[in-house]
């Protein structure tokens, strides 16, 4: 393990100062690339590099890192072994994990992300040293930085259950991105297995990853959760997940509703996107749509969301402080279009009130 010579362990806490980064990984070629990047921004600085999760445990107190990158697979001791370590010394340290597009990775992904992993990106696989540079400063960077940065705006207090709106909901459209798949994992099983509504969700993913998500939610889940295919009735008490790289809507079919799915161009960079499902059921339900944003970076949802309201459908936001990034959930709050903004326990009983309120 290297640690860099102007690192000083246990130095300052300002919100100023570099973010320190440890990086895990048994490739050389993966650590060198990734301190390029993190040397390029001044808002990082390398804490160290380790090549298995043995040594990095070692180090992890000594150069007190602000957030971890940490490879899945590794000799010694690998990145599923290591998170779980590092999560019962401190449950509240970033963990970035480095998966690969595999199934194989996809699941251990989905597992680490489980036992308490922030967020993951995938491992640069083909192409040139610049390629491999290009996806590290577009898909690692703005994670890390989401992580590790704090609030400038004063956020709006969050809002207690307020009164519930008047029309009837007949659909739940739900967007999530970093912190997802654990904040969808305590709030999908709470939901009655009578609910009398379908539940659409766009979890920002890629291929192989949302089917993996949705095997796993189907198993904790009272409702049945499959990921969306094209053309599925929806029908009350189901579940649907986005596609990896597909956009999620759904349409009128006759007297009933179809979903739909398609690889239009990204929306607020996202494929799928939440502002595709949302400004989709506005089109299909009209006032009938009940819309959760709940943890992510970005603003995907937003623009959505403003459809929602416009035609008459109720919001409801998760909290920055269950967040794992109040990014997504911030831009509605921030915008007044949400009637309720809660913590990540409260959501599942808020959706089941609403959804059973004109019934």
């Amino acid at each position: 393990m290297t640690v860099s010579s102007s690192v000083e362990v246990g130095s300052p806490s300002s919100v100023d100062r570099p973010k320190r980064v440890l990086v895990v990984d048994d490739s050389v070629v993966v650590r060198m690339l990734v301190a390029e990047v993190l040397r390029a921004d001044p808002g990082f600085e390398l804490a160290g590099v380790a090549a298995n999760g043995r040594i990095a445990l070692d180090c992890l107190d000594r150069v007190q890192p602000d957030v971890v990158v940490l490879d899945v697979e590794m000799p010694e001791l690998d990145g599923l072994q290591t998170l779980a370590e590092i999560r019962r010394r401190n449950r509240t340290l970033p963990v970035v994990m480095f998966s690969t597009l595999t199934s194989r990775g996809a699941t251990a992904t989905i597992e680490a992300l489980t036992l308490g992993a922030s967020d993951y990106v995938q491992k640069p696989s083909t192409g040139s040293r610049d390629q491999s540079l290009a996806v590290l400063r577009t898909e690692l960077l703005p994670r890390l930085h989401a992580l590790v940065r704090r609030p400038r705006a004063v956020p709006p207090a969050p809002r207690p259950r307020g009164p519930v709106g008047t029309s009837r909901v007949d659909v739940v459209v739900i967007g999530v991105s970093t912190g997802g798949p654990n904040a969808l994992a305590d709030v999908l099983p709470c939901l009655p297995a009578d609910l009398p509504v379908p539940v659409l969700v766009v979890q920002h993913m890629p291929v192989t990853f949302t089917r993996m998500l949705a095997e796993r939610l189907d198993r904790l889940c009272p409702l049945a959760v499959a990921e969306a295919q094209g053309g599925e009735v929806v029908l009350p008490g189901t579940v649907w997940l986005a596609p990896g790289g597909q956009h999620l809507a759904v349409e009128r079919r006759g007297v009933g509703r179809q979903l739909v799915t398609h690889d239009g161009d990204p929306v607020n960079s996202c494929r799928p996107a939440v502002d595709v499902l949302f400004e989709a059921a506005v089109g299909t339900y009209g006032a009938g749509v009940l819309a959760v944003v709940m943890t992510g970076m970005g603003q995907d949802g937003l623009r959505g969301c403003e459809s929602v309201k416009a035609a008459g459908g109720q919001i409801v936001a998760q909290d920055e402080a269950s967040s794992v990034v109040w990014g997504m959930p911030r831009f509605v709050a921030q915008a007044g279009l949400a009637e309720a903004v809660l913590p990540l326990d409260q959501l599942a009983a808020e959706i089941t009130r609403r959804v059973r309120v004109a019934r």
